[in-house]
């Protein structure tokens, strides 16, 4: 409830009937849209560069195009809050399911070992700080990415010790 409290705060957008949403071409710029899309660019951008640095298949591209789309389903939903029979959440989780199925492309097992565990887990990240972007927590979306992309550096170099 608080969520959607601050979402609906936070939503900047032109009121319109909602059965009239995708007839008519929309031609405003909408710069809020713009920032929280460079955002969600820009936290996969830090989450990716580590991955890209160390070589795995999921890497900077992948990680910034991961947050980018996150960012604009969730944006996309947002554009219905407060209709009825709608469910802007559901979304949220189409996108983790989403992100489940390419995660599981990176996941191999050779022999006795799994490999890409890590670098699945961080597509996954790089969609939830897309979705973070979204719903504008500039600051919350700074301490993920921070934290995820610590996370892969610090536990990576214990990796190798260990």
């Amino acid at each position: 409830m608080i969520l959607l409290a601050r979402v609906n705060h936070l939503l900047v957008r032109v009121q319109k009937d909602f059965s009239e949403i995708g007839i008519e071409p929309d031609w405003t710029f909408h710069s809020e849209f713009l920032f929280k899309i460079l955002l969600a660019i820009l936290a996969g951008f830090f989450i990716g560069i580590e991955r890209e640095y160390k070589g795995k298949d999921a890497g900077l591209k992948t990680n910034m195009l991961v947050s980018a789309g996150s960012c604009a389903y969730v944006i996309l939903s947002l554009q219905f809050l407060g209709s009825e029979f709608t469910d802007v959440t559901r979304v949220l989780s189409q996108v983790v399911t989403g992100i489940g199925f390419l995660g599981a492309g990176v996941i191999l097992k050779r022999e006795d070992t799994i490999h890409g565990l890590t670098t699945a887990a961080t597509v996954w990240c790089s969609a939830a700080a897309g979705c973070i972007a979204a719903l504008y927590m500039i600051t919350n979306l700074m301490l993920f990415t921070a934290a995820v992309v610590a996370v892969n550096i610090i536990f990576g170099l214990l990796d190798k010790k260990i």
